[in-house]
């Protein structure tokens, strides 16, 4: 290979690893909000991002604040059949949150495709309650927004618009997510899983409106 493309081949790929440092976290931790009277959180999120959530619906104009998950078997000091959902909602009790204002609807999925399934809980305890959502607002911890919101979107179809919010990761500090252990495991695997569920993932029950 002669030398003038050698370097075009290493800034080329020096451009790639510079882009990847400085957008990837970003791409993935996505805010892009909609309109809508409903809140969703996923109870596995830490108290921080709980604490985000109960400021959000003590500001007003939610009429529903869903908390998701599956079962937490890896969770020590709680039953053995305690879901995320139903550990998220009462934390946010905790906060302050009524109990009208807040909705546990867990998924008892132990593994596979958790998010997903727990959004598809959620679609089902709607039509089961007969709420009929045009749209809600999920919000998730950092690089796991992307997907979130994408497997809300195949578990509710195009006929409800699902926004989301990210709220920061303190486990490490975003802008220099590449500097720790926690931030490559965590940015790098939802890479991946994000691919995985944008190409790969096809859900065996047909999304509403698809």
């Amino acid at each position: 290979m002669a030398r003038p493309a050698k370097l075009l081949l290493a800034a080329a790929m020096l451009g790639l690893v510079l882009g990847v440092k400085l957008f990837l976290y970003s791409f993935l931790a996505v805010t892009d909000s909609v309109p809508s009277e409903y809140l969703v959180v996923e109870g596995w999120a830490p108290p921080y991002c709980l604490k985000a959530v109960a400021a959000m619906a003590n500001r007003g104009g939610y009429r529903k604040v869903f908390t998701t998950g599956c079962r937490a078997l890896e969770e020590w000091g709680v039953p053995a059949e305690a879901t995320y959902a139903e550990l998220g909602a009462e934390r946010l009790q905790t906060l302050g949150m009524s109990n009208g204002l807040v909705q546990a609807v867990p998924s008892r999925v132990e593994r596979k495709d958790r998010t997903y399934n727990s959004a598809l809980a959620l679609k089902e305890w709607c039509a089961t309650n007969h709420l009929a959502l045009r749209s809600l607002v999920v919000v998730s911890l950092g690089p796991h927004a992307r997907r979130s919101r994408l497997l809300f979107q195949k578990a509710f179809g195009g006929e409800v618009k699902i926004g989301i919010m990210a709220v920061e990761d303190q486990a490490y500090e975003p802008g220099r997510w590449w500097a720790s252990s926690e931030g490559v495991r965590e940015v790098v695997g939802e890479s991946i899983a994000y691919l995985y569920a944008r190409l790969l993932f096809h859900p065996s029950e047909p999304a509403a409106g698809r």
